[in-house]
């Protein structure tokens, strides 16, 4: 199968490095001088998995890219998603699939709705990835795991799932089919909401987080609250919400920051809409009281 990686940034860099470097065919969807120095000396990757690899990949812009996809991965940022829908269209065949690998919850079902004719399922990922260079993408850490699914509504035969499991696991990723694709990508919802809006208000790597105290009890007031929303929702989790996050948050590289938190350090747009206020929208409609979160956004208002 031929993959299409709509975003190399930190998540779809990574995922495009692994994919080529286990000779998989992969296209980048970049832009920019970050497109220019990839198009011009390859694809770098600086990985705690892999080593340091400099990879040569196919990569042009979204509007350059003419040929047709059997996997999408959409990895562009949650406030670009509208962007994309025409890329998708014109790239897709009847067989493929579109598969988000947003921080936000809800991604799939939002683009399924912008490209109907097409087969979306929807996804999440754990991983400390960023643009470390022009051109270059560093994987932080042990952990590289992608979860990816299909919502109820969605037919698409287990064949091609397993396929791209394959794909994925024989590069080095650590894929996993969901059989409940909305518990999984609110529960990714959960952590990367509490990880990000906890560094970036108080300033500081996740090493800080690990430490008890202060930073590491906002951490843990922004998982309940998410929790209860998930509750309220219907959804049921595996295991105790607030237990997965800290045991998540423990295996993180302790100098590692989410992407929200560089972006806004850089004065740069960030996801803070889709990861604090839409926390906090929801939570407001399903009736959850939310203290942790109602403090942390007075800073960000």
């Amino acid at each position: 199968m031929n993959y299409l990686i709509a975003g190399t940034g930190g998540v779809g860099g990574s995922i495009a490095a692994f994919l080529a470097l286990a000779g998989k065919d992969v296209t980048c969807i970049a832009r920019g001088a970050h497109l220019e120095a990839i198009q011009t000396n390859g694809l770098k990757l600086k990985s705690d998995l892999k080593g340091d690899h400099t990879i040569a990949v196919k990569a042009c812009t979204a509007e350059e890219y003419d040929e047709k996809a059997d996997v999408i991965f959409v990895c562009v940022k949650g406030y670009s998603v509208d962007s994309i829908t025409e890329l998708i269209k014109r790239a897709a065949h009847e067989k493929t699939i579109v598969i988000p690998i947003l921080n936000v919850y809800g991604t799939g079902p939002r683009i399924q709705r912008l490209v109907p004719g097409v087969t979306v399922l929807d996804g999440c990922i754990y991983i400390v990835g960023f643009v470390s260079g022009k051109g270059e993408i560093t994987q932080m850490g042990k952990i590289f795991r992608l979860v990816y699914g299909a919502h109820k509504n969605t037919i698409v035969p287990r064949e091609t799932l397993e396929a791209v499991q394959h794909d994925l696991q024989e590069s080095g990723i650590k894929a996993e089919i969901s059989p409940d694709i909305n518990r999984d990508t609110f529960v990714k919802w959960s952590f990367i909401s509490a990880m990000a809006v906890t560094g970036a208000y108080y300033d500081v790597p996740m090493g800080e987080v690990q430490k008890p105290g202060r930073i590491r009890d906002t951490f843990i007031g922004l998982s309940q609250e998410s929790a209860a929303l998930g509750q309220k929702l219907g959804i049921e989790f595996k295991e105790d919400m607030v237990e997965y996050n800290l045991k998540v948050i423990d295996k993180l590289a302790p100098e590692s920051t989410a992407s929200m938190q560089k972006d806004m350090a850089k004065g740069h747009q960030s996801e803070v809409k889709g990861l604090l206020f839409d926390m906090i929208t929801a939570a407001e409609e399903q009736g959850i009281e939310i203290p942790t979160y109602r403090m942390v956004a007075e800073k960000f208002k």
